[in-house]
């Protein structure tokens, strides 16, 4: 048989290699725009009743391979509830995703073969735009910004999400880092990279944005990131995780005084809901912290209560475990929730999938958070 020549041969290797004999690289394929984009925030004031779905890890086993099959049941059961709710008073207006997309995410193939067509799904067929989180999947769990291989995946992640997150130099954005907010309606979204939670920029910027905000316009603020509060899963239980020790530390106190309504993240790949009471001088509040990693990662399950020492219960402050995840991991099954925002009221439905499709946390599967 005669030997392929060296020129071709060459140009066979740098294409199965995702390169050219340029040197160029394969990019990662930015998610596509929704056909309705989110209006400007100065065009949705009188914005005061609707709802926006939440969820994370959808990474899989398979990504670089072929698209994440159980992320796929989960964004088939959102497209459900975005059509059940469109004619409602509560229509879906966007998706909120707290990371972990990809395995790796400095590996460009995981992202365009795996994660991206399946998010595309949801964004052209539902037509709602769709607001990240970075995870520590996504950007490695390096908790400063020049941490090894941080570089990459963030390139990476911002490239995927560029058509979401607002350009660097504007408002809404923290330059260098995936930390903004937007705002809909009465209702403010913030989003931070926890993996650097610790990091002084990021919490001047989150600071200076709550203070800066119109208070009688968003009578509600959101916080969505990746690494929980307080869990009790293989990343909470006994163990605090720097994360969770810096959010605890710096963000939980600055969460208190602007009385943010909730907070959403992931990391651990199940549910759970805990409420925290504290009162100031305006009186008695409440901040719901959700836990909701089924976006199709592997269900891990309950491990023990979080130790809570480093965490300071000020303001006479009190903490709830209002649901607990399952002994075992077929007992937390692959979901996401519906927030309904109505008025100065958040309340919270949770949707389970596949063989979780009776999954009911509380006594229903729905819950209000409007009991201080």
């Amino acid at each position: 048989m005669q030997a392929m020549p060296s020129k071709l041969l060459v140009l066979v290797i740098a294409v199965i290699a995702g390169t050219t004999l340029l040197g160029q690289t394969e990019t990662a394929k930015p998610l596509p725009q929704a056909a309705t984009p989110l209006p400007a925030e100065s065009q949705t004031v009188g914005a005061t009743r609707f709802s926006f779905l939440v969820y994370g890890d959808t990474r899989s086993r398979h990504d670089g391979v072929y698209i994440q099959p159980d992320h796929l049941m989960v964004i088939e059961g959102m497209l459900d509830a975005i059509k059940r709710l469109q004619g409602s008073p509560y229509p879906v207006r966007f998706v909120l995703s707290s990371g972990d997309g990809v395995v790796n995410g400095r590996d460009v193939a995981q992202w365009n073969k795996s994660f991206v067509d399946v998010v595309s799904r949801l964004i052209r067929d539902g037509n709602v735009p769709y607001f990240m989180a970075a995870g520590n999947h996504d950007v490695t769990s390096g908790q400063t910004v020049d941490a090894p291989g941080r570089a990459e995946g963030l390139k990476n992640f911002l490239a995927v999400n560029a058509a979401f997150i607002p350009a660097e130099g504007m408002l809404r954005r923290l330059t260098g880092f995936p930390t903004y907010g937007f705002g809909y309606g009465n209702t403010f979204f913030l989003t931070l990279d926890s993996n650097v939670a610790a990091d002084q920029a990021q919490f001047a910027w989150v600071k200076a944005q709550l203070e800066g905000l119109d208070r009688s316009r968003y009578v509600n603020i959101v916080a969505f990131f990746h690494h929980p509060i307080f869990s009790s899963g293989p990343h909470g239980g006994t163990a605090v995780e720097a994360p969770t020790a810096a959010l605890r530390a710096k963000y939980m106190p600055l969460f208190n005084a602007h009385h943010v309504k909730a907070t959403f993240s992931g990391h651990e790949h199940l549910f759970e809901h805990w409420v925290e009471r504290y009162e100031d001088t305006t009186g008695r509040h409440r901040m719901d912290l959700i836990v909701s990693g089924g976006g199709g990662a592997p269900p891990y399950a309950y491990q023990g209560e979080p130790e809570t020492r480093t965490f300071n219960l000020a303001n006479h402050a009190s903490l709830e475990h209002l649901v607990k995840p399952g002994m075992n991991p077929g007992d937390n099954p692959y979901h996401f929730v519906i927030v309904r925002v109505d008025e100065g009221r958040l309340s919270m439905e949770v949707v389970g999938v596949d063989w979780g499709r009776t999954f009911r946390p509380y006594r229903s599967n729905a819950v209000d958070f409007d009991t201080p």
